[in-house]
């Protein structure tokens, strides 16, 4: 290359510089969502928290495949997970290779968060993403760095774009030597250094394929290493699918960019506090959950009562469209239209539902604050 594109190139990388006292409001929102999360979980049961790290677990898993365009089948992770965590939600065959793959480099980060990170942990990660040794038609170099240049580009053959290129085949050994020496060395918060190891990862490039899915589970070992398997609940990679664009572009700005990446940091972290307030959303809706059936304890409900107040609990507030109806009640327990009307009118009388409109125009909401429109 003749000219200095990337930030790879500049004299003194891979000696990255960011400004701590501009970061650190970004920290401290990051660590307070962190901390409200951590407080609601101390109120639920060990099978709820199960529960939600599992879902939690499953959405996390068909997100850093979908960043890459791969898209998972859900009742397969989920199938895994179940295997993995016992949750009771989830049960079902055995899960693909590449699907078992993935969900244990995930377990392995959560789950070994305090043991080094080392060319062989990081090798056998991706080499857990390949197990059949291709990416559709195309053979990927597995267990070890890539021996050849690399390029990220778009647009036909011919005439493609070329976005970024990655440092030379020969340098990755030493560049990721240097790399994990300050992974395993380094004292910063662990936020900081999730957001630090990824630009760097995602720099130097160093797989044939699955850098980015590799480089994000970097990131859950550090989150993992301060939040421990309450990391689970940080979606942080769908955080990151939900912001394709913006991510990618934070990426691409910071590797053209000098070594102060202070706007990629403060990009990142704030992602990160998104991702764990939506994890306490997850957890108060939960909890409300919790309270419902704790209020309800006692009140005598059959099956196909308790699978459709499920059904509606599932959906969160105005998450089941509508509400409950007799049509969509036959629909979900597959019995007759009378025994529909009538279990529903039951439910409304025991306070379980509560009833809007009449006659066809008639639906049923959970009996909870919130949870019953103030328009129809």
């Amino acid at each position: 290359m003749e000219s200095l594109q990337y930030i790879w190139q500049l004299r003194g990388w891979p000696k990255l510089a960011f400004d701590a006292a501009h970061l650190a409001d970004e920290v401290a929102l990051a660590r307070r969502a962190q901390g409200l999360v951590e407080g609601k979980l101390a109120v639920l049961g060990f099978q709820e928290r199960q529960d939600l790290a599992a879902e939690a677990w499953a959405q996390e898993a068909l997100a850093t495949a979908a960043i890459e365009g791969d898209k998972l089948d859900l009742l397969a992770v989920r199938s895994s997970i179940a295997q993995r965590l016992g949750a009771s939600a989830f049960k079902g065959s055995a899960a693909p290779r590449h699907v078992d793959g993935l969900l244990g480099i995930m377990d392995d980060a959560v789950m070994k968060a305090n043991e080094p990170l080392t060319h062989e942990r990081l090798q056998a990660w991706q080499a857990a993403l390949f197990p059949t040794g291709f990416s559709g038609m195309r053979p990927v170099r597995t267990g070890a760095y890539r021996t050849e240049a690399m390029q990220i580009v778009s647009g036909p053959l011919g005439k493609e774009t070329v976005h970024y290129e990655a440092p030379a085949a020969s340098e990755v050994p030493g560049q990721m030597q240097r790399f994990l020496d300050w992974f395993n060395t380094s004292h910063e918060d662990s936020l900081v250094r999730a957001a630090l190891s990824h630009i760097w990862f995602e720099t130097i490039h160093p797989m044939d394929d699955g850098n980015g899915r590799v480089g994000r589970n970097v990131v859950d070992l550090c989150l993992a290493q301060d939040a421990g398997e309450t990391s689970r609940l940080v979606r942080i990679s769908q955080r990151l699918l939900d912001q394709r664009e913006a991510y990618y572009n934070e990426l691409a700005r910071a590797q053209h960019g000098g070594l102060d990446v202070t706007p990629w940091m403060v990009w990142f972290v704030r992602q990160v506090r998104i991702a764990w307030e939506a994890a306490g959303a997850v957890v108060d809706t939960s909890l409300e959950k919790a309270r419902f059936w704790g209020a309800h304890a006692d009140v005598p409900l059959n099956a196909r009562q308790r699978k459709a107040i499920h059904a509606l609990l599932d959906a969160g507030p105005g998450g089941f469209e509508g509400g409950m109806s007799t049509r969509k009640y036959v629909s979900l327990t597959s019995t007759s239209r009378p025994t529909a009307s009538r279990e529903l009118i039951e439910l409304n009388a025991l306070g379980v539902l509560i009833q809007s409109g009449a006659g066809r125009s008639t639906r049923y909401y959970i009996n909870l604050p919130g949870w019953f429109p103030t328009q129809e």
